[in-house]
């Protein structure tokens, strides 16, 4: 009954109980929005990488290691010797080493070259491996196989042929377009930065870069495929690699040896910790962003305590019918919150709703231009302790208005 009441009369008060609601709303998708990305966002990047005893690079910030190995994000400070990757890759700790070469693009896209080991070792999330969906690993001088989302994004299929771009912007006029690759495999989506990425052998990276120099193609260059092919083709340098140890006890002596490496400065770090620091550096942003969804939900209780407080004055006759009809002062107080619960209920519901639409219309993009996965499912423990907690900091906020109600209630009595 007192449900009923309640409803009644809020629809009696359409005009201002909807700004109310729509305010209400606004700042609950707000929030719920940004826990939910912030979570999906920090679950999105740590099972990037899972396996991966140590990445090693040319000596820079661990971050900015971190950063273009894993996340194809910015560029590297300088390349390391192939006959150095050799080296260190045979040593007696090593279990197995993936060399990763980058440079190159295709409309937009990251080109990663390196060898067959990436598809045996290379591992996400819970140490799950990379599986394909259509075809199989490159086997040929010029094979590539593409992430899921290339392959979606771009329409393309097994048998097709695609041209590489020199550098990474996205549209760009130096093209690799006397050799083409052709489509061998497609791999399952991982929900990490593989899917938006086009892999090829490091000796097919070689080969279209063999008679360019400086960025700039030659020109009347005569090397057929057929020659190339034929040829040895062993990178000069590489971007950075991975690498599995036999026992992780020596991790941290195997690091030490490759950042004390004499021939040339190297970097190695541990995926964990790097991520960890990168966190770190995000949680000030995080903090801030947090801090913003809460002031304006903030803002919107005090607009839903406003406008509860502004009708009570025009509600007398309302309170004093109620209170002839022999309800007491308490039930007026508990009347007043439940109307502010209901409209708070309703907010989160709109709130939630908007808020998968919004996740069901962007994933894609957010895929592909970032390559952040952000879940649909937006029902999770923290979402729900934030809706209690929403809940009660209405109940709250709409307490002056009710004491408001109350006191009046007693006066009419008198």
């Amino acid at each position: 009954m007192l449900i009923k009441l309640a409803l009644k009369s809020l629809m009696n008060r359409k005009g201002s109980v909807l700004l109310s609601l729509l305010a209400m709303t606004v700042s609950i998708f707000v929030l719920l929005g940004v826990e939910h990305i912030r979570h999906q966002a920090k679950e999105s990047f740590s099972k990037t990488v899972s396996g991966v005893d140590l990445i090693v690079g040319a000596r820079t910030g661990s971050l900015n290691l971190l950063l273009y190995s894993v996340f194809r994000i910015g560029a590297p400070t300088n390349n390391i010797s192939w006959k150095t990757f050799k080296e260190i890759a045979s040593g007696s700790n090593i279990k197995w080493a993936i060399p990763i070469s980058l440079g190159d693009s295709h409309k937009g896209y990251r080109v990663l070259g390196t060898t067959e080991d990436y598809f045996r070792f290379f591992s996400y999330g819970k140490q799950h491996r990379l599986r394909f969906t259509q075809g199989s690993a490159f086997s040929q001088l010029f094979d590539v196989v593409l992430g899921s989302e290339v392959a979606r994004q771009l329409g393309y299929r097994l048998g097709d042929e695609l041209v590489l771009s020199h550098g990474l912007a996205s549209t760009s006029f130096s093209l690799h377009d006397d050799r083409p690759f052709k489509v061998v495999g497609i791999l399952a989506p991982t929900g990490t930065p593989v899917d938006q990425t086009l892999h090829v052998s490091l000796q097919g990276i070689e080969a279209i870069h063999i008679d360019w120099r400086q960025g700039v193609k030659i020109p009347n260059s005569t090397i057929t495929r057929e020659q190339l092919e034929k040829m040895r083709l062993e990178p000069k340098a590489i971007t950075a690699f991975m690498l599995g140890l036999k026992s992780r006890m020596v991790t941290f002596r195997v690091q030490r040896e490759i950042n004390n490496y004499r021939q040339e400065p190297l970097l190695a770090i541990l995926p964990g910790v790097a991520l960890s620091e990168l966190w770190q550096t995000m949680a000030i942003l995080e903090k801030i962003l947090l801090l913003v969804s809460a002031l304006v939900f903030v803002a919107a209780l005090l607009g839903l305590s406003a406008m509860l407080l502004a009708s009570i004055r025009e509600r007398s006759r309302e309170i004093q019918l109620l209170r002839v009809i022999g309800a007491p002062p308490g039930m007026v107080f508990v009347l007043i919150e439940m109307e502010a619960l209901l409209i708070t209920i309703v907010s989160i519901i709109s709130g939630a709703g908007i808020l998968l639409l919004c996740l069901a219309t962007t994933q894609d993009y957010l895929m592909s231009h970032f390559g952040l996965y952000i879940g649909k499912n937006i029902f999770s423990a923290s979402s729900l302790y934030l809706a209690a907690a929403i809940v009660a900091a209405s109940i709250l906020a709409a307490a002056i208005p009710s004491a408001q109600a109350f006191r009046k209630s007693i006066q009419i009595e008198s």
